[in-house]
């Protein structure tokens, strides 16, 4: 006879036994627990939806004044309430009596809380600033001013003041009737950007912590600290010679720059028929123009992380590109400064100021190609285009930069790093300039000539 052995079942086949952690079956027995008192809520919630929208205009007041009331009690506060609660059940279940003292204790202390937060606040608070706009490192000096308007005496308070991102607290005592409390603080301005002054808000509690009221006083106030800026009033003869404009190779009939004399056509203006020409030659002759373009100064500022050495760097770009935006704006030359997605404010310096500092280094956002290529499609009429950017742009992505203004546009590469020297290359055509300090903006504008 032959014996039939049943199949050796592989490892692979054979399912390993889970053991089921109490982690795992605490979890599993609090999800059905709470699917349970979803199902049974569920028909609840159902019912009582048509009732809660009948009362809702009369209950919703209520709730919101209740909302804010119960605000004032702090998390520990609501710990102390809850203990109070377990030890006085506990004290009375078992005649305990030390927890009931506790409780007691615990009591008091909750109510006693009550005296630091009731009452008006009857206070006029104001954030006087002697500057909203600074330049970096300069001083910015302010004052929050306190008043009491009533003629009571007011509690003691703590008023708070976010300086950016930090926080200024002013202790503030008891205040008389009209009494006014005042207390001067400086802003840190050594770093470029827009600081958010306010909004100010004071607290009231008891010294427990148990409860707290607060309440905002003020708006949001924006002190603006603009990049170091250089004048280059005597550099700027060499970046852009013809403030009125610079001729082209395009012909017009009627403009500044005399070009050639023509034969006489019907239609022609009789103000610019050269009279001493035809009278010598016996025919009608006029006078024939270039058309001249007015200088407009383009700066593509690169925002891009990649494209800087260290964040100094970019605070460098952002300063040579905020000088040569100002001197133009102050000769009253056509400006545009193009940053990644958008372009700068440039009907004033004020504004291109601000806006400046508002600027910063962002890993995902257009290359200084892309940021060209913009500025190109924008502004048709051209003259100088500056790319800005720091030295890790090879020469490459500066010539794909170029590329993208015409060929009657003068293209310079402005490359910022602090302490390099101060440099000048080519690629092609188009100069590459390196600074190493605001100072050497103003020199090496002057190699420069159209």
């Amino acid at each position: 006879m032959k014996t039939v052995t049943a199949p050796k079942r592989s490892a692979e086949t054979v399912a390993p036994k889970r053991s089921r952690t109490p982690a795992a079956f605490v979890t599993a027995v609090t999800r059905s627990g709470l699917s349970a008192v979803k199902g049974v809520l569920r028909p609840v919630k159902v019912r009582l939806q048509p009732i809660w929208a009948k009362a809702r205009p009369f209950l919703g007041p209520v709730l919101a004044k209740a909302g804010k009331v119960l605000a004032v009690v702090r998390p520990l506060g609501w710990g102390a309430l809850a203990v109070a609660a377990a030890a006085c059940l506990i004290g009375v279940a078992f005649k305990w009596h030390e927890l009931m003292v506790a409780a007691l204790f615990l009591a008091v202390a909750q109510v006693s809380a009550v005296y630091f937060v009731l009452g008006r606040f009857a206070y006029e608070v104001e954030v006087d600033m002697t500057r909203l706009r600074v330049r970096v490192d300069d001083d910015a000096f302010g004052g929050l001013t306190v008043r009491n308007t009533s003629d009571r005496r007011l509690l003691p308070a703590a008023f708070h003041l976010p300086v950016g991102k930090m926080v200024q607290v002013f202790d503030v005592g008891r205040l008389a009737g009209h009494e006014s409390f005042y207390e001067p603080f400086q802003v840190d301005t050594s770093r470029r950007g827009v600081v958010n002054l306010g909004p100010v808000s004071s607290s009231r509690g008891d010294g427990l912590g148990l409860l707290r009221r607060d309440q905002i006083w003020t708006e949001v106030q924006e002190l603006f600290i603009h990049p170091k800026t250089v004048s280059l009033a005597d550099s700027s003869a060499g970046l852009i010679k013809d403030l009125e404009g610079r001729p082209t190779d395009t012909l017009s009939s009627s403009d500044i720059a005399f070009h050639a004399l023509r034969d006489y056509v019907v239609g022609d203006d009789l103000r610019h028929v050269h009279w001493k020409t035809s009278a010598r030659i016996g025919k009608l002759v006029v006078r024939q123009f270039e058309e001249t373009r007015r200088s407009h100064l383009v700066v593509c500022l690169s925002c891009k992380l990649e494209d800087y050495a260290s964040e100094e760097d970019f605070e460098l770009a952002v300063s040579a590109a905020a000088s040569l935006g100002q001197q133009a704006i102050i000769q009253e030359r056509d400006l545009t400064i193009a940053v990644p997605g958008h372009q700068l404010n440039t009907l004033s310096a004020m504004r291109m100021l601000d806006d400046f500092s508002r600027l910063e280094l962002a890993a995902r956002t257009l290359p200084i190609e892309m940021v060209a290529l913009e500025a190109s499609g924008e502004v048709p009429d051209v003259s100088v285009a500056i790319m800005i950017s720091g030295t890790p742009v090879p020469p490459a992505r500066l010539h794909g930069s170029m590329i993208r203004f015409g060929v009657d546009v003068m293209t310079v590469s402005l490359r910022c790093e602090v302490g390099a020297a101060l440099g000048r290359s080519a690629i092609g055509s188009s100069p590459v300039l390196t600074i190493g300090k605001l100072e050497d903006l103003p020199r090496v504008l002057r190699s420069l000539e159209v």
